[in-house]
């Protein structure tokens, strides 16, 4: 089982700890560990933020019960990690290329693939989504094929387009607002990241698997 530690962080958080890397079985238990705080109910838990290897628990230091709290999260990351727990799969549609997917010939040349076999190598994984951050919806997923894994751009842009597909060293996400990016852009969701008015405003959370298909401008395949 991972090592972890918990501590305050501040006077109106505290955090668990887990070994920072990109790894699914830590991810499992930031998800359960983060579900467990939920479902307590605490009074005063103002929010339950999973990393991609830490929970943050935000309170108000007045009505939170941080001795019980604190005795919770400890049990909850000594917990073994239960085995079959239920996830969602959600498939994104995403042009590829174009003006949408600007560095498609980009990550191409860093493969040494031709663009549509960049395409293929984006599409044929599942893709953990192992936190939910930047940008409110912008989901960090990975891992990707190491062949297509290209580094950020030394030079971020300093406007990316809502619906933006990029990737970034091991990782793929999709911008859910324009904002700036360093990522390399291959691709454009058709589905919306982000919606305040929805409810969940965000398609995804920490846990899902993702898959992207490969649709044309009109939308078809």
């Amino acid at each position: 089982m991972p090592t972890w530690r918990i501590a305050m962080t501040g006077d109106a958080a505290v955090t668990v700890s887990f070994p920072a890397r990109i790894d699914r079985d830590i991810s499992a238990r930031v998800v359960a560990l983060a579900e467990t705080v939920r479902a307590a109910g605490y009074p005063g838990v103002r929010d339950v933020v999973p990393s991609y290897h830490s929970v943050t628990v935000y309170l108000d230091p007045i009505r939170t019960d941080l001795d019980s709290l604190w005795t919770t999260l400890e049990e909850a990351a000594a917990a073994p990690l239960e085995s079959g727990r239920p996830q969602r799969d959600i498939v994104v549609p995403v042009v590829y290329g174009g003006d949408a997917g600007r560095d498609l010939a980009e990550v191409a040349r860093f493969a040494g693939v031709s663009p549509d076999e960049v395409i293929r190598l984006h599409t044929q994984r599942r893709y953990r989504v192992y936190m939910v951050g930047f940008l409110a919806g912008f989901p960090y997923m990975g891992i990707v094929d190491p062949r297509i894994a290209i580094p950020r751009r030394a030079t971020p842009r300093p406007a990316v387009a809502a619906g933006s597909v990029g990737i970034a060293g091991a990782q793929t996400g999709i911008y859910p607002a324009t904002a700036p990016g360093g990522w390399h852009l291959i691709g454009r969701a058709t589905v919306e990241p982000f919606d305040p008015r929805r409810d969940p405003p965000c398609p995804w959370r920490p846990g899902d698997v993702v898959t992207f298909e490969s649709v044309s401008e009109g939308g078809g395949r």
